[in-house]
């Protein structure tokens, strides 16, 4: 299975920068693992640069602040599913200062919330690695999860 991560903008700073590679590189023990940054820009540009690297047949998660709260146990539910279901690859959408384009968020599988709280797409991004790797450790019952 692939794990895909598409994010408008870029980790700069590198003390966030190295903590992301961390994570990502943890999870590339359990999975294919793919991160695009996308340029920003006017609404038109940035809904079709994220079309661009939508992977179907695959699952679509969008992080939304209005989406729907799940605990680790459930993201890691959900990436079971994908691997048992053969499901070729899951991708994880975060948008830019303005969120993501209506019409992505609308045509994701899911749209999950990191927390009632509004992130800055860098730190989102950084949560989302640790729970992805999260979520693999939780299901293969490594000790990290504990």
């Amino acid at each position: 299975m692939k794990v895909r991560i598409v994010a408008v903008g870029k980790v700069k700073g590198r003390p966030m920068r190295a903590v992301l590679d961390d994570y990502l590189g943890r999870i590339g023990r359990y999975a294919k693992l793919e991160e695009v940054e996308l340029k920003d820009g006017g609404a038109a540009e940035v809904r079709a640069r994220f079309e661009k690297h939508l992977m179907k047949p695959g699952r679509v998660i969008a992080l939304e602040v209005e989406g729907e709260a799940w605990s680790s146990e459930r993201l890691a539910q959900e990436i079971e599913r994908c691997e048992v279901g053969s499901v070729p690859a899951v991708t994880f959408l975060i948008g830019g200062s303005y969120g993501l384009p209506p019409e992505i968020s609308a045509g994701a599988d899911h749209r999950w919330s990191l927390g009632r709280i509004t992130l800055p797409h860098r730190l989102a991004r950084v949560v989302l690695a640790e729970q992805i790797y999260r979520a693999f450790t939780i299901l293969r019952g490594e000790p990290y999860s504990h």
